[in-house]
């Protein structure tokens, strides 16, 4: 049984050793699985069966507001049609929201996060036109880092949203404190399980949000404490979030927590040269199952052959 009560067909019970690698899929229930999830999934699920280690399913359902039970049970059936099998309990990221509070109360408590009340207009307008992140969104102009106490208290009182962000310099002294002024690096696997050490260049990202201003916490905060938590050794997704391992890096020192491996897989991309998206209707791979491909299909038509 899941955390929610949900059986799942391809979901096996293991009791392994600590030392063992550990890795997971972990999907947001906000649509259906397409076939680039295929690729993730069973690229990780693959390599676990390579190292000997376990594999999960991690259901990353911080949007509440957009996750549904049935896209959730389609996660389930989907992989199992895959013939992908993974452990019980799947950890459902909403059922851990105080988790993620607490890490960032930790963060606050060392003065490295603030309130940013500006609406996503404000900051467009007061942000510089050439100033990306590395998601193509405005760079963060700092427009309340250095907001004012009864400011901020004037602000809440009046019930105004908002988000908690990650002060980046200040975050980025106290990691070289934490380090004696070691470089910020992680390791990365190629397609051939060599590892190779990637410098982390989390100020690009500019100040993260933390906690956001609809959920208690953002997706870099709970992807860093559920892979914590849940001991994953090997985080295996795809090149669209390589760079977003800066950041988890960083928030990984700050917080004490170990730095799993981390492998980028190549994106799939549709017709148009864009990454296959739920958001965008990419066809679904429930849909490809009614048109009656089979998994060996599937496999063939993402490049994964047995």
């Amino acid at each position: 049984m899941t955390e929610h009560g949900t059986s799942s067909k391809g979901a096996t019970t293991a009791h392994a050793p600590a030392h063992r690698a550990v890795l997971r899929f972990a999907p947001s229930p906000n649509g259906a699985l397409h076939l680039g999830h295929a690729l993730s999934a069973l690229t990780g699920y693959e390599m676990a069966q390579r190292l000997g280690g376990r594999f999960l399913v991690r259901i990353e359902d911080i949007d509440v507001g957009r996750s549904r039970p049935e896209h959730v049970a389609g996660i389930f059936r989907d992989l199992a049609w895959l013939g992908i099998t993974w452990e019980e309990p799947v950890l459902f990221q909403s059922q851990h929201f105080a988790d993620y509070e607490a890490a960032a109360a930790r963060l606050a408590a060392m003065g490295l996060l603030y309130p940013c009340f500006a609406t996503r207009a404000e900051i467009a307008a007061a942000a510089d036109s050439n100033a990306r992140d590395p998601d193509g969104a405005p760079l963060y102009p700092g427009l309340h880092r250095g907001l004012g106490v009864r400011e901020i208290a004037r602000r809440k009182a009046l019930g105004q949203p908002f988000a908690m962000r990650l002060d980046m310099q200040a975050a980025l002294a106290a990691a070289r404190r934490m380090t004696g002024d070691a470089p910020l690096t992680y390791e990365a696997l190629d397609e051939t399980l060599a590892p190779r050490t990637v410098a982390a260049a989390p100020a690009r990202w500019g100040d993260v949000v933390i906690q956001r201003k609809d959920a208690p916490t953002s997706y870099h905060m709970a992807v860093v404490v559920d892979d914590a938590r849940q001991g994953i050794t090997h985080v295996v997704r795809g090149l669209d979030l390589l760079p977003a391992t800066d950041v988890h890096r960083l928030l990984q020192v700050l917080l004490g927590l170990p730095a799993p491996l981390y492998h980028h897989h190549r994106l799939l991309l549709g017709s148009d040269d864009l990454k296959l998206s739920k958001s965008r209707g990419d066809t679904s791979l429930a849909a490809l199952r009614a048109q009656g491909l089979t998994p060996t299909d599937i496999r063939r038509t993402i490049g994964i052959e047995r």
